[in-house]
């Protein structure tokens, strides 16, 4: 099967800590990073002085809101942990960071509540082929057996679900561990190294048990190993480590480790599965596809920082990097690197140099964003990693409460987009509003935070506002005529026209009758200009569509009509006959297809009409067991807030996507709301 990964050095890895919310990923990587003597102790996350939780917005919320970089060194061997956040609202900051990492640390507890959001992430490292390593975290308040805890949990992952450790307990409480490959028992001490102790007698029939349903999983990849335990023989303890090794790399298993991260328990055990199986970044590389022969470098995160400028967090797949190095981007740009750092929270330490493995941040390469790939090869290569940020599911119209900030907004939130890719900003121009959108409403609420805290730009956002439209369910001629005399030349222009109504969706149709020459085609065109003006805002306040308009007679002054007299008689012409026709709101419709999971499935469904949603249907949601897709019509005006309703029926983890499907007819007490916030009375 090979050596075994622990008896060489393999160089500096890259680890990613993920888990669902609240499971005890920034207290893991506190544990670790105290264990490994990068910091002098370990803080609890309550205490605001963590090395990942750093930002002021993180210890507000007393959550994770960003990736975190950490490099600490381990029996001679570099490690670079990253810390990623676990709410689904920040989980694209993870894409970019998945990506160039060796391993996934997943971090659970026995906590049936938190199976979807665990299956979400699993089910990215699959899309990535991300090998990982599970914690079992928060062992000492499990109620339930171990063994249960990952019958509980293995839905949530294609693959096995490998158990390596089992519990100690002594009346009851978890006191320690034992290694099922090493056939050896570790006793807790809080904050330290454990005790190495002989296995319990209690616990020896528990133990072979483990063992050999261990070993049972590892024989479904080796046929050695199947043969040996159908014949009674014991395995060597290398081949197992071997086995352990491939098969994690392979992502055959998922091997699974307990302890209780906030006492620093189980922390060491993990440290050295990392350093003996994880696979090293010559594995990563080819995974990714990157060139051999040549210096690439993979952009993880950027980072604006107050004095240092901007840092472009990446991972060195292959050669070496030094200072004032030229590397090139796919499009051709070139980017000199300012600095190297290593990183641990929000400090850095200046390098020289980089090697292939390290995991560092480079300075001021201002062209450069996250998920790009360099190279020292000019002309770059083609990018490795491609991000997709997922559909926006919440948005706030935004402005600074002065107009002399305006530039300084509009640089600040284009530097936040440049550390949060997920972020969405556009302009309407039907409202002129600035239009922020991103994936729940903590999400944005951060993202003000930091407007108005880091940058000092107090903002002001609400809802943003409904594209409604207006139409007519009524036919109407009107004669428009503008005249008007005051020394010299005058003005005069006259138009009769027809509106109609068209089916929904048809837009605006202009046409003409005009015979003899009562009106010169150079006005006839003016005639619709002035009409498309004023279907700008029509008689309820809102654009007009699904009209037609066709001009049947009218009359010119040889002297006095012009382009502007007949845009104005248009106008009049319009204003008038709109009113007769019986105009009418419509609101947009949107097609919503909800993703969630099939237990909070009736919950969805009963929602939907309570935001006078219509129910298409439902289905199992291909590929992903224990989820459905809901698929519904919905007004837009009923979307905005969506997101935080479907998140607190289904545990944080139900989602949407929304397209536009058609127009609605809105009447009654909704049409007066739109149409007074609109500041026109009904």
């Amino acid at each position: 099967m090979g050596t075994r990964a622990g008896g060489r050095r393999t160089g500096p890895k890259c680890i990613a800590i993920v888990g669902p919310f609240a499971s005890g990923k920034t207290t893991l990587l506190e544990a670790i990073l105290a264990r490994t003597g990068a910091i002098p102790r370990q803080s609890p996350v309550s205490s605001g002085n963590t090395v990942s939780d750093h930002s002021p917005e993180a210890r507000a919320h007393a959550m994770s809101v960003e990736a975190t970089f950490a490099t600490t060194d381990f029996m001679g061997e570099q490690i670079t942990f990253v810390d990623c956040p676990g709410s689904i609202e920040f989980a694209f900051e993870a894409e970019p960071v998945l990506a160039a990492c060796d391993l996934a640390v997943v971090v659970a507890e026995a906590d049936e509540k938190k199976i979807p959001a665990l299956q979400l992430i699993m089910r990215k490292l699959d899309d990535l082929a991300i090998p990982r390593i599970l914690f079992l975290n928060k062992v000492d308040k499990a109620v339930a057996g171990v063994r249960e805890t990952l019958k509980m949990l293995q839905p949530a992952s294609t693959a096995p679900l490998l158990l390596r450790q089992i519990p100690v307990r002594k009346d009851g409480i978890v006191i320690g561990s034992i290694d099922l490959a090493l056939e050896r028992a570790y006793i807790y001490r809080e904050y330290a190294e454990s005790q190495v102790a002989e296995i319990p007698n209690d616990d020896k029939a528990r133990e072979l048990e483990a063992r050999f349903s261990m070993l049972e999983t590892l024989a479904d990849h080796d046929d050695h190993l199947m043969e040996q335990l159908l014949e009674e023989i014991e395995p060597p303890k290398d081949a197992i480590f071997d086995d352990l090794s491939a098969d994690l790399r392979a992502g055959a298993v998922t091997p699974v480790l307990i302890g209780t991260a906030e006492k620093g328990n189980g922390v060491l055990r993990l440290l050295k599965a990392i350093r003996h199986d994880a696979p090293d970044v010559e594995a990563t590389r080819k995974r990714l596809g990157a060139p051999d022969g040549q210096t690439v470098v993979q952009v993880m995160k950027t980072i604006h920082t107050a004095h240092g400028g901007k840092l472009s967090v990446s991972r060195v797949l292959s050669g070496q990097l030094a200072d004032a190095a030229e590397l090139f981007l796919s499009n051709g740009d070139t980017a000199k690197v300012s600095g190297i750092y290593r990183m641990l929270g929000k400090d850095q330490s200046k390098l020289t140099s980089a090697k292939a493995g390290d995991t560092v941040a480079l300075g001021k390469l201002d062209n450069v964003k996250t998920g790009q790939t360099l190279s020292s090869a000019k002309g770059g290569i083609r990018p490795l990693v491609t991000l997709e940020p997922p559909q926006p599911v919440f948005a706030f119209a935004l402005r600074p409460k002065e107009r002399k900030d305006e530039v300084k907004m509009s640089a600040a939130i284009q530097r936040l987009a440049e550390e949060d890719p997920s972020l969405s900003l556009r302009h309407n121009q039907d409202s002129a509003e600035t239009v922020l959108s991103g994936h729940g409403e903590m999400h944005l609420r951060v993202v003000r935070e930091r407007l108005e805290g880091k940058n000092q730009i107090p903002i002001e956002g609400h809802a943003p506002a409904v594209p409604y439209r207006e139409t007519i369910r009524k036919s109407a001629q009107q004669r428009g005529r503008h005249k008007k005399q005051s020394g010299g030349h005058g003005q005069f222009g006259d138009v009769m026209i027809e509106i109609k109504p068209l089916p929904r969706g048809s837009g605006f149709q202009f046409s003409d009758t005009i015979t003899g020459g009562v009106i010169p085609k150079t006005y006839i065109q003016s005639v619709e200009t002035g009409i498309r003006d004023y279907l700008k805002t029509g008689p309820l306040g809102f654009p007009v569509v699904d009209v037609a308009v066709n001009l049947s007679d009218g009359s010119y002054h040889a002297v006095d009509s012009s382009d502007m007299a007949f845009q104005m008689a248009a106008k009049l012409a319009m204003k008038e006959g709109m009113a007769a026709c019986s105009p009418v709101l419509l609101e947009p419709v949107m097609k919503v297809e909800i993703v969630t999971p099939s237990d909070a499935t009736s919950k969805i469904i009963a929602l939907i009409p309570q935001r006078r949603g219509q129910i298409l249907g439902y289905d199992a949601r291909p590929d992903w067991p224990g989820w459905d897709v809901v698929e519904a019509t919905m007004p837009q005006a009923e979307i905005g807030d969506l997101i935080i309703e479907l998140r607190s029926a289904t545990a944080g983890v139900a989602s949407y996507k929304a397209a536009f499907d058609h127009m609605a007819e809105l009447t009654g007490r909704l049409a007066d709301e739109a149409m007074n916030a609109n500041g026109k009375a009904a």
